[in-house]
C-alpha cells in the first residue's frame, strides 16, 4: 500500500462567512423577533438570510465553513490536504473555490448547476467576543454520497467530518460513504461535533456514527455533555473513552483534555492578550491537532499546536489564520 500524499481531507459545508460586530441589544431584538439563539448556530432560509444581511453593520466577508476553516489552518501549518463540499456555480462559489485552491488545498467537487445558491453564514460578534451564527446552507446541503471522491480520501491519512453538515439525510449518507472509503484504505476518520444544538438534533445518529466509524473525536465541553446527556464534564469524558481511539475535548480558557494511548492529557490554553472573536477557535484547534497527528507527533504536542492556533484566531476578527501557523511548530515542542 502506497503512503498517503495528503494529511487530511475534510468533508463539510462550503460556505462564505460574513462577520460583523454588534451590541447585545441587537442580539436580544433578533432573538425576540426570530428566535435567534445567542451564542449558537441557527439555520435560516434564503429570505431570512437576505433580510438579516441588510440589517447587519458592514463587516468582513471571506470563504468559511467550519471544515474549510480547519483546512485553511492545516495548510498554514504546512500540511497538504483536500476538501469535499458543495458550492453553486455562482460568484460566491467561484470565490470559495479560488480561496481554497490558492492555499494548495485540493478541491474538485463539481458545483451545483441549478438550484440553491452558494451557502453563507452570517456571524454576529458581541463585545464579549461571543459569536451568534445564522446559516443559510444553500448548495452545501446538496452534497451526496456520489460527491465523495474515494480516490482523494484514500490518499489522505485522516478524513475529517464536519458535524454541521449532518442536518440533511444526503449528508449523513455522504459521511458513511467517506468513512467507509477511509477505513477501506486503512486510514482514520475524525469527526467534530460542531455545536451542542446540532448534537441535540441528531444525538442518536451521532452516537451510531461515533461507535461505528469514528477514530478521532473533536468536541467542546458542552457538545460532549450533550452527546452523552450528562450534566458533568467528568462523566461525559468517561463515557467517550471506550468509543474512540482519541478524544480531543476543548474547554475554552481551561484548555483541553486529550484521551488516547491509554492516558489522559491536560493542556492549558495558550495565552491571549485580548479575545476579539471566538469564531473558528474549535476549527483551528482541530487544524493544529491534526497537523501534529499526521506528522506522527505525541498527543500532547498535537494539543499544544491546537491551543496555539486557537489562541491566534480568537485574537482577531475572522475564523482563519492571519499569521503563519508554521511559526508555532517550535513553540509547541
Amino acid at each position: 500500500m502506497s503512503k498517503p500524499s495528503l494529511g487530511v481531507v475534510a468533508v463539510g459545508n462550503a460556505l462564505v462567512d460574513v462577520l460583523t460586530q454588534v451590541d447585545d441589544a441587537f442580539i436580544k431584538e433578533q432573538n425576540e423577533k426570530y428566535g435567534m439563539e445567542p451564542g449558537a448556530m441557527t439555520l435560516i432560509e434564503e429570505v431570512r438570510a437576505v433580510e438579516l444581511y441588510a440589517q447587519m453593520p458592514e463587516g468582513i466577508e471571506s470563504s468559511g465553513g467550519s471544515a474549510g476553516n480547519t483546512m485553511a489552518g492545516f495548510a498554514s501549518f504546512g500540511g497538504k490536504g483536500g476538501f469535499i463540499g458543495k458550492v453553486a456555480d455562482d460568484d460566491l462559489g467561484k470565490i470559495f473555490q479560488h480561496d481554497l485552491r490558492s492555499m494548495g488545498i485540493r478541491f474538485d467537487t463539481q458545483p451545483l448547476i441549478m438550484g440553491s445558491k452558494t451557502g453563507r453564514c452570517l456571524i454576529l460578534v458581541t463585545p464579549d467576543a461571543q459569536r451568534t451564527m445564522n446559516t443559510f446552507l444553500g448548495a452545501s446541503v446538496e452534497l451526496t454520497a456520489g460527491d465523495i471522491d474515494k480516490t482523494l480520501i484514500s490518499d489522505a491519512q485522516v478524513t475529517y467530518l464536519e458535524g454541521y453538515l449532518f442536518d440533511k439525510e444526503n449528508a449523513k449518507n455522504a459521511f458513511i460513504a467517506a468513512a467507509q472509503a477511509a477505513h477501506k484504505a486503512g486510514h482514520r476518520v475524525a469527526l467534530t461535533l460542531s455545536d451542542p444544538f446540532c448534537v441535540d438534533r441528531h444525538r442518536s445518529d451521532f452516537l451510531k456514527l461515533v461507535e461505528s466509524h469514528v477514530d478521532i473525536l473533536f468536541a467542546n465541553e458542552e457538545e460532549i455533555k450533550s452527546l452523552f446527556m450528562q450534566d458533568d464534564f467528568e462523566d461525559a469524558k468517561s463515557a467517550i473513552s471506550d468509543h474512540v481511539e482519541v478524544a480531543a475535548l476543548t474547554r475554552g480558557p481551561k484548555g483541553c483534555v486529550i484521551i488516547g494511548d491509554n492516558e489522559e492529557i491536560t493542556v492549558d490554553a495558550a495565552p491571549v492578550d485580548k479575545v476579539i472573536d471566538t469564531t473558528g477557535a474549535g476549527d483551528q484547534f482541530a487544524a493544529g491537532f491534526l497537523y501534529g497527528f499526521t506528522q506522527g507527533r505525541p498527543l500532547e504536542y498535537c494539543a499544544k499546536l491546537g491551543t496555539l492556533a486557537a489562541a491566534e484566531v480568537i485574537s482577531h476578527m475572522g475564523p482563519r489564520p492571519q499569521a503563519s501557523y508554521s511559526d508555532f511548530l517550535s513553540k509547541a515542542a
